[in-house]
């Protein structure tokens, strides 16, 4: 308005300082009736409904409690660890020193969030957390860190089972350690440890040793079960100074529930898939002087053709080394499932074996293409108990029993539940390793 009115004055050829100080006076006068219109009486402060008056404070709150502000020499394998307050939405958001976000997975309980992966070694992140309340106004909180230099000291984690495999239904999940890992850590490497099947299954890990821990579930494995387990090892302290090297992921699949049931008492051997019975096949035990184990194993390893050889153990007199066909390991002390010609006489009928159970050729030759590594089997009625530790006696224990071996406390769930395909006919290679 002021530009148009100028120049319609100066088209007049008017004087500066004639009626163009009149019309800046007049305007002065209508800026300051305006003034005094926006403002209150207690000293021009603006009215509240020009939207000028101090935001409330956001009802939610959040705090950052790991990695503290500033923290230098982070482990790698660090997670974000937070409490809010009367937050009804909460989300976590990492970046490295280029502003690159970093994925990763809220805890269940909400106070906590880990990375998908571990970290780079020496570098700066910043953690954010925002927690919103039922007003809708955020409330942030932020902690930078910066990450340790690569360690010297790296514990490697080895799986036996590797990506693809079909296993039984009686399999347990094996990781091992390349060094022992202290008891008072072991809590920490659990919780990086997790487990998704599909269907969902109830299950929890079990430390056999200080190198070596597994996982079954409850009950045996649901046929056709897909299996994905994870260990988030990279950079996580281990004690005494040593570090995790990497992550760890497999994924297999489980089989068909083929389970096999011995009753010395028959002497014969009963053969289910899936619920319903497929064979029933004549057995041999071990004879009173070397009974076979009475207890719930699982097939360990499958050996075509091999010899036994037994007179490093035996000595001279009882040893003997005989070529055996159909070879499937129940126990490391020798028990096997396996092809024994020179007894199918017997079979059905008297024990004679050194502990083995005995099946003829033929049986021996269909039991080994129909099994795989990790399906189970129970003997029942010998004279001698299973040994717990003698194989993968991990189904030889009760449940009750097999919980005492976590780190972690269990907790029942609410609701129940939280690969390249080997030939069945040879023994699965070792595992990958991180």
């Amino acid at each position: 308005m002021r530009a148009d009115q100028d120049q319609l004055i100066g088209r007049r050829g008017s004087r500066p300082g004639g009626r163009r100080r009149l019309f800046a006076a007049g305007l002065l006068a209508v800026t300051m009736a305006l003034t005094s219109a926006c403002t209150d009486g207690d000293g021009g402060k603006p009215s509240s409904w020009q939207g000028g008056g101090e935001s409330p404070a956001p009802k939610a709150a959040a705090t950052i409690s790991e990695p503290q502000a500033d923290a230098k020499d982070v482990p790698a394998s660090t997670g974000i660890t937070f409490t809010t307050k009367d937050a009804v939405e909460t989300a976590v958001e990492l970046k490295d020193s280029a502003g690159t976000a970093i994925e990763g997975t809220l805890a269940a309980d909400g106070k906590s969030w880990l990375p998908t992966g571990a970290l780079k070694y020496g570098e700066a992140y910043t953690a954010t957390v925002t927690a919103t309340g039922d007003d809708g106004r955020p409330a942030t909180a932020t902690s930078n860190f910066t990450t340790m230099a690569k360690p010297g000291n790296q514990i490697r984690v080895s799986s036996f089972l590797g990506d693809g495999q079909v296993v039984g239904v009686g399999m347990p999940l094996i990781v091992k350690f390349s060094r022992a890992v202290p008891e008072d850590y072991r809590d920490d490497v659990q919780r990086r440890m997790t487990v998704t099947s599909t269907p969902a299954q109830e299950g929890i890990w079990h430390w056999v040793s200080p190198t070596e821990i597994r996982y079954r579930p409850k009950a045996f494995w649901k046929a056709n079960t897909k299996v994905s387990y994870r260990v988030q090892a990279g950079g996580l302290p281990m004690g005494n100074g040593w570090y995790g090297r990497a992550d760890l992921t497999v994924d297999i699949t489980i089989g068909p529930s083929l389970i096999m049931t011995v009753d010395n008492k028959t002497k014969r051997m009963t053969v289910t898939r899936n619920g319903s019975v497929i064979k029933t096949i004549p057995v041999s035990l071990g004879k009173k002087s070397t009974p076979s184990s009475s207890g719930t194993m699982v097939v360990i390893e499958k050996l075509r053709k091999t010899v036994f050889d037994t007179f490093e153990e035996l000595g001279p007199e009882d040893g003997y080394r005989t070529k055996i066909d159909y070879a499937q390991r129940l126990t490391w002390g020798g028990e096997f499932i396996h092809a024994a010609p020179w007894s199918e006489g017997q079979q059905g009928s008297v024990n004679v074996s050194h502990g083995c159970v005995n099946v003829s050729m033929a049986n021996g030759a269909w039991l080994f293409s129909n099994t795989r590594i990790g399906d189970p089997i129970t003997v029942k009625g010998t004279e001698r108990k299973l040994q717990n530790g003698n194989g993968w006696t991990d189904w030889n224990m009760s449940w009750d029993d097999y919980v005492k071996g976590s780190a972690v406390p269990y907790e029942p769930p609410a609701e129940p539940g939280t690969d390249a395909t080997p030939d069945p006919d040879t023994t699965p290679s070792t595992g990958p390793t991180a």
